[in-house]
């Protein structure tokens, strides 16, 4: 059965959306991934916190952080093999499991790409009055981006922009990220090189050792999965690669590839840069050192001046700039096509399964992801002083709670085929477990830890500590509203709109 044909009864009926096909290749799909995971802006707002955590380990917690982001990878690639549905975590887990857990799974996705695009363009605005500080010498500009009001403003500014642009269409956003893509790299690896080129003679400096990369010497199980809440933070989004697979030359196989590939680069890319940092700063808590409170709040905007030079300091911020800026572009595109899969599939009102006759593009969803943006960067800007922060550990949760269910999905939905061959066994079976029991270990742990309002920033409400209500407080709401909107329109849980079918469905390439 080919994707775009009429979906019989038996197959579950899944349909196509009317999304551009054939316009995101392996090279562009693998670009988005990158796009999306935004390695400047990721490192720049967790090196300081994960030194925190789990001090010396910064590196080795950013391979544990690898691993269960590799696994669950697998899971989606083969999922996304039998259905490559734009609905992707939806999608699959209702198929697998029943259309309330379906529902849940899109809900966290949704989270998840919401939460992140606030922090993505707080630091845009941060960054943007950095960086015309330091091309103007003006101190004042440069701490414009604390002004709350001149921030708001700016980043409804910046968010509506990125709107603007995932709205006319994936290949519009493909060319800029091209550039954007590039840039970041680019100023990354001159950053490295400076760094432990000068790590020898700065301040604080410390050689590295093989010890930094060994998991088993932090201290705790809870600091272990603090950590590791904040390094799955900074591999998320490469499942950008998996939501635009109806638009995917090859969709049933080209996104799979893509994700793998661009997590190859981005793992690569924080273990040099991490490494380079941390010989360079070293972990202590006075000057540059990623202990002190200061560094660690922001990263690249401490050491931009002493590792690159006043001539070259720039580059860094505007890499940050451009890496917040491609992200915040890339990352619409997630949320939109849940948000149209959801409404095509009748589990969510029908409006935002529209697609723009003319630039093929969720454009209702697209619209309602750039408001609700907006609205949660304010509310979060005004109920917490330390918005990026909590936001950052409330989005490990979301993280562990849909890519976990989407991992648990692949296991179940292929749970009659891992008898077949031992490939199945592994990629259908294996792998996708064994990473969806680290995500929910994590989770779980986080929750706990979450509790207490020291967690994160030191916010809370009502004596409950602010991450914790940002991430089960928010995932809590959404199961009301899917009651509620079972109670108006129970279609979808009934199965009449997308079945529960196991296993399996097969398209043809």
């Amino acid at each position: 059965m080919a994707l775009d044909s009429p979906a019989p009864a038996a197959t579950g009926d899944l349909r196509t959306k009317g999304l551009s096909k054939n316009s995101v290749g392996l090279l562009a799909s693998i670009v988005l991934g990158v796009s999306s995971i935004a390695p400047v802006y990721a490192l720049t707002v967790t090196l300081g916190p994960t030194v925190t955590e789990v001090g010396l380990q910064m590196p080795a917690i950013f391979l544990a952080g690898f691993l269960p982001m590799l696994l669950v990878a697998y899971g989606y690639r083969e999922l996304n093999r039998v259905a490559p549905d734009c609905g992707t975590s939806f999608t699959w887990a209702t198929k697998a499991f029943n259309p309330y857990v379906g529902w849940l799974a899109g809900w966290g996705a949704l989270l998840a790409t919401i939460i992140v695009l606030s922090s993505l363009a707080g630091v845009a605005v941060s960054f943007f009055y950095l960086l015309l500080g330091e091309l103007t010498g003006s101190e004042w500009l440069g701490e414009l981006g604390g002004n709350t009001v001149v921030n708001v403003l700016t980043c409804v500014a910046f968010v509506a922009l990125a709107t603007w642009v995932a709205y006319r269409g994936v290949q519009t956003t493909t060319r800029v990220q091209y550039v954007l893509v590039g840039f970041q790299l680019a100023v990354l690896a001159l950053f490295v090189v400076l760094a432990l080129a000068k790590a020898g003679s700065a301040p604080a400096s410390i050689p590295f050792e093989l010890s930094w990369l060994d998991p088993t010497a932090i201290e705790s199980f809870s600091a272990f999965t603090a950590g590791l809440s904040l390094s799955l933070f900074i591999y998320w989004g490469w499942d950008t690669c998996l939501t635009v697979n109806e638009e995917t030359a090859g969709s049933a196989r080209t996104p799979g590839r893509a994700a793998l590939l661009c997590m190859a680069v981005i793992v690569v890319t924080y273990l040099v840069v991490a490494v380079a940092v941390q010989m360079y700063a070293g972990i202590g808590d006075d000057g540059t050192g990623l202990g002190n409170e200061d560094t660690g709040a922001n990263v690249f905007a401490a050491l931009a001046d002493p590792v690159m030079g006043t001539g070259l300091a720039f580059l860094l911020f505007l890499a940050v700039v451009a890496s917040s800026a491609s992200s915040l572009q890339t990352t619409f595109l997630p949320p939109a096509r849940t948000m149209l899969a959801m409404g095509t599939y009748g589990a969510i009102p029908k409006r935002f399964g529209d697609v723009h006759p003319r630039f093929l593009t969720p454009s209702t969803a697209t619209l309602a992801a750039g408001v609700a943006t907006a609205v949660f960067y304010v509310g979060m800007t005004l109920i917490s002083e330390n918005v990026l922060i909590d936001t950052v550990y409330a989005l490990g949760l979301m993280i562990c709670f849909y890519y976990g269910l989407t991992a648990y999905a692949c296991v179940w939905y292929f749970r009659r085929d891992l008898r077949r061959s031992l490939r199945d066994l592994v990629f259908k079976g294996i792998f996708p477990l064994v990473g969806a029991l680290m995500l929910t270990a994590v989770f779980v742990q986080t929750a706990v830890d979450t509790l207490d309002p020291a967690y994160g920033s030191g916010s809370s409400v009502f004596g409950i500590g602010s991450v914790f209500v940002i991430g089960i407080g928010l995932l809590l709401a959404g199961a009301v509203l899917m009651f509620v909107w079972r109670a108006r329109h129970p279609e979808f849980f009934r199965g009449q709109t997308l079945r529960q079918d196991t296993p399996s469905l097969v398209f043809d390439e």
